[in-house]
């Protein structure tokens, strides 16, 4: 593997070993790892495991992100070593790998949840913090549970154009659509410092708002966003995560579909992609212990927008967790 200038030997101590030098082999050609880095047995051991969970059987709407994990690989394949808006080596400051995909049963979600809580519990052995890419949101309730197990109640900050609090779909209590409900139900989450950010369009009823209230959630809302800016909705989600262990889940279909076509349920109205990027920016100093990406659709994406979208906010995330001097 060629290093990238970030991860060359330094006094003759070799630090993190980074992504595959463009100026050597074309950012076309090789394995299609996440951002043309390593992958975890190449390592073994790194600060950020990127994981693919290709899973889709919650989904309510559309399949297809199933295939997520490889479209968004495809599109990182851009990615470059030097984050100037964050000002940091993301995989320079520390070690990043790829660990491949989880695999999981696709007709039987009880059966797949129980295996991705179990593929995440074992990758945490080897990586202190996981970046789990869906897959249908149905994953970040095993995510959750995982995380659970090493840091107790989290902070979940979820941006999604959807709630996910509701309580089934068809009867089935564990859905694209339940995972939040679940995890607060469970005492996986701090009740006193989650929230969802860019919350839009119809809901079955009023109360739906209620419910997600008391299952612990606070709102920063698409309109909202659009009445007040950026810098307000940052200060708000700041003040209501303060300094609590924080879970960063995020459904593309937070961004509009002009930004993010390729996904199951859009939502007219949503954040761009620039909007979404900045107030991840603004987590840097916050303890992140663990991410899902969910809801990429190869099969609706147009000229790839959606997943070289999602590959930026992978980006931003490994960004902000990675250690300042």
């Amino acid at each position: 593997m060629q290093l990238s200038p970030d991860s060359a030997p330094h006094d003759g101590i070799r630090g993190p070993v980074g992504p595959v030098d463009a100026s050597v082999v074309p950012r076309f050609a090789g394995i299609a790892t996440f951002a043309r880095l390593p992958r975890l047995d190449e390592v073994g051991r790194a600060d950020v495991a990127i994981v693919g969970v290709p899973f889709d059987s919650g989904v309510s709407y559309r399949p297809g992100a199933r295939f997520g994990p490889a479209h968004v690989r495809e599109a990182s394949r851009l990615l470059r070593p030097y984050n100037p808006a964050q000002d940091v080596f993301p995989f320079g400051a520390q070690q990043v790998a790829d660990a491949g995909d989880l695999a999981v049963n696709p007709f039987d979600i009880a059966e797949a949840v129980r295996q991705i809580e179990a593929g995440a519990r074992e990758l945490q052995a080897s990586a202190t913090r996981l970046l789990a890419i869906g897959g249908d949101h149905t994953i970040a309730l095993p995510m959750l549970r995982a995380v659970h197990a090493q840091h107790g109640p989290v902070a979940v900050l979820h941006f999604d154009a959807h709630l996910d609090t509701w309580d089934t779909y068809f009867g089935a209590p564990v859905t694209h659509g339940t995972p939040f409900r679940r995890a607060s139900e469970e005492g996986l989450i701090d009740l006193t410092a989650s929230m969802h950010v860019g919350i839009r369009g119809p809901l079955y009823a009023k109360g739906d708002l209620e419910d997600d209230e008391r299952l612990g959630f606070s709102i920063v809302t698409s309109e909202y966003l659009e009445e007040h800016g950026v810098a307000p909705a940052i200060d708000r989600v700041r003040a209501r995560i303060g300094d609590a262990p924080l879970y960063i889940s995020i459904d593309i279909d937070v961004l509009d579909p002009a930004h993010a076509p390729g996904t199951g349920t859009p939502e007219a109205g949503g954040l761009t992609s620039r909007e979404l990027l900045r107030m991840l920016r603004a987590l840097t100093d916050r303890n992140i212990v663990g991410v899902d990406l969910v809801e990429v659709a190869p099969a609706y994406d147009h000229a790839q927008l959606t997943a070289v979208a999602a590959s930026h906010v992978a980006y931003e995330l490994i960004s902000a967790m990675a250690p300042r001097p």
